[in-house]
């Protein structure tokens, strides 16, 4: 009795995931995203409400590849189911929302509290999962004070369960990045519209006392890769007002949903320049023929 009772729970779990996909579709489907798109997270729901068996069950004996074979979806929607089956949470659809907490996403996983959490984001910028699983191996997160090496393995160890990392002798597998100029495109894309007013406008919870409307948000692709793009509505863009300056792009990569910030440079020879936080040196050659002087004409000194 107790195990078919605890059966019964896990299918209403299939139906509030079905719901959240159905969710996440209406409300791309309002903010103008692609409609093969909406339609992808229509039919992933439909998928998991018409399932016969739990899909936490699924998930646990056969991984991501058993999700995608019951329910037709691909990789990128199997890790959205994973999120959804593993942690209850699907930070996309906090996003489209308006719901974003990095400090929130942090305290979820296990090890991290509030306090701690804050100070993540506060003091080393983390914005994401990824963000957290690069500070755990580059040794970051060790130096903050009260991880030891146990707690720290087991962040870890949680990370690449729910980003879904394939692990193979301490190497994790990270998919193609999209090249610099493809996400500085997105950027222009959407300050462009965002300056003009043609992109939907979606009521962020956090940093507005006053419940407006104003923060845009752009869902546009380049090839078979999805980007959603919105201001930083983050503690950090607010405290140094840069909030419309900071772009954060969100999208496809391999088996989770990457993120990268474009801001303004301040400093060297990309100031004044758009860049992708972390990519300097990979904006440098981008904008290398801009930043190399052209040859005098003959006969005339060089300045």
């Amino acid at each position: 009795m107790a195990s078919q009772l605890h059966e019964a729970d896990e299918m209403v779990q299939n139906v509030e995931i079905a719901r959240r996909l159905e969710e996440v579709a209406d409300l791309l489907e309002t903010q103008r995203a692609n409609p093969f798109r909406v339609q992808a997270y229509r039919r992933a729901a439909a998928g998991v409400r018409h399932l016969q068996r739990p899909l936490i069950a699924i998930w646990l004996e056969q991984g991501d590849a058993g999700l995608r074979a019951v329910t037709g979806v691909g990789e990128r929607l199997a890790a959205a189911l994973r999120s959804l089956v593993t942690t209850g949470r699907l930070p996309m659809l906090d996003r489209l929302r308006g719901e974003t907490d990095p400090v929130a996403l942090l305290e979820s996983v296990p090890g991290i509290g509030a306090a701690l959490a804050e100070r993540l984001h506060r003091d080393l910028g983390i914005d994401s999962l990824a963000d957290l699983e690069a500070t755990a191996h580059d040794g970051r997160l060790a130096d903050i004070g009260g991880i030891g090496k146990k707690k720290l393995a087991g962040i870890i160890d949680t990370l690449s369960m729910r980003l879904g990392r394939v692990r193979q002798a301490g190497y994790v597998h990270e998919p193609d990045e999209p090249p610099v100029g493809e996400l500085l495109d997105v950027d222009r894309e959407y300050r462009e519209k965002a300056a003009s007013g043609k992109l939907p406008k979606i009521t962020p919870r956090r940093f507005n006392p006053t419940g407006d409307a104003w923060l845009p948000i752009l869902h546009t692709h380049r090839g078979d890769r999805n980007y959603t793009a919105l201001y930083s509505n983050t503690a950090r863009a607010h405290e140094l007002g840069r909030v419309r300056d900071w772009v954060v792009l969100y999208y496809d990569g391999g088996l989770d949903e990457r993120q990268a910030t474009v801001i303004t440079s301040h400093r060297g020879v990309l100031a004044r320049k758009r860049i992708v936080r972390g990519r300097e040196q990979e904006c440098q050659r981008y904008y290398q023929p801009e930043l190399t002087p052209s040859p005098a004409p003959a006969g005339q000194p060089v300045s």
